[in-house]
């Protein structure tokens, strides 16, 4: 007997005691393996799905900076609604694959998941005239914050902060239709393109700018408010997470930051725990903040005050 490569060689598994690791690993795979279910095999959503779907759907909400070049007035109609169709054909499998690890049955009827794939997919195209309505917003606003930005192409092409605000206001649709698998990994998509981690389940108003954003991180329950900007290296995460008797981390339990309207976070700045930051106020850079501060304030490293 011999095992195939990937380079096309061929070995002997005696060669390596192959025979011994395999079999534990089968037997390891059977034990643990949540991927089989009474003997069901079910399909994980692909990476790469996935990220073909968020291209397309980003040539669907702005076709002349991310989709085909040369589009018309008399062709782009067209061009949006066959990428759309296409898209969305594409996306719904991939639901349908997501929903099966978030199904409360161990074997949920194949039927049903796929009537209620088709559901969600259909309801989250219905939502993209209002997500790219918040993603003018945050466009916007970054070309209004930054001084450096000399032109809309330039944000929607070159700033890491725009792909993952719109990753994540295409993920924290989805989060909210009921897939939120999928929405996880689309937002992980965006994670490892941007060094943003933004969860799909944080809820983020309109006009939001995150600049430079290496080493953003938003947790799951944060809560943003409109025309909040954020810097680089800002962490909106958890101060504790709580256990039950048994010691199990409780799951869904609202302990990240709300960030109220027209703050600006700097460079470096931590803030931890379900706490509120008030509207208007300005979080200096490398600030470690774990306590609430009223509207209007002006936090540094070793100070705060109420203007």
């Amino acid at each position: 007997m011999t095992i195939d490569t990937f380079d096309g060689t061929s070995v002997k598994p005696a060669h390596w005691n192959l025979g011994s690791v395999i079999e534990q690993l089968r037997v390891s795979r059977e034990a643990t393996h949540n991927i089989r279910h009474h003997g069901r095999v079910r399909e994980l959503p692909s990476r790469d799905a996935l990220t073909t779907i968020v291209n397309g759907l980003q040539a669907v909400l702005f076709p002349t900076h991310y989709g085909r070049p040369n589009l018309t007035d008399e062709s782009i109609d067209f061009f949006v609604g066959d990428t759309l169709n296409t898209t969305l054909n594409r996306l719904a499998e991939q639901v349908r694959r997501g929903l099966q690890f978030s199904a409360l049955e161990a074997a949920p009827d194949e039927a049903a998941l796929t009537l209620q794939a088709h559901d969600i997919t259909r309801r989250f195209a219905a939502s993209l005239p209002e997500v790219r309505a918040l993603l003018v917003s945050d466009v916007q606003a970054a070309f209004s914050g930054d001084p450096a930005a000399t032109s809309v192409a330039e944000i929607m092409l070159c700033y890491p902060g725009t792909i993952a605000i719109l990753y994540y206001r295409l993920a924290h649709s989805l989060h909210r239709l009921g897939s939120p698998f999928l929405a996880r990994l689309i937002s992980d998509i965006a994670h490892s393109l941007t060094g943003i981690d933004i969860h799909p389940a944080a809820r983020i108003g309109g006009s939001f700018f995150i600049d430079h954003g290496t080493g953003v991180v938003i947790g799951e329950t944060a809560i943003i408010g409109q025309r909040v900007r954020l810097y680089q290296h800002v962490t909106l995460g958890a101060k504790r997470f709580p256990s039950d008797e048994q010691g199990a981390l409780i799951k869904g339990v609202p302990r990240h930051p709300i960030v109220e309207d027209d703050v600006v976070i700097y460079a470096g700045a931590t803030v931890l725990g379900r706490i509120t930051i008030g509207a208007g106020s300005t979080i200096g850079g490398n600030v470690w903040l774990t306590q609430s501060v009223p509207p209007g304030s002006n936090v540094s490293q070793a100070q705060m005050r109420n203007d």
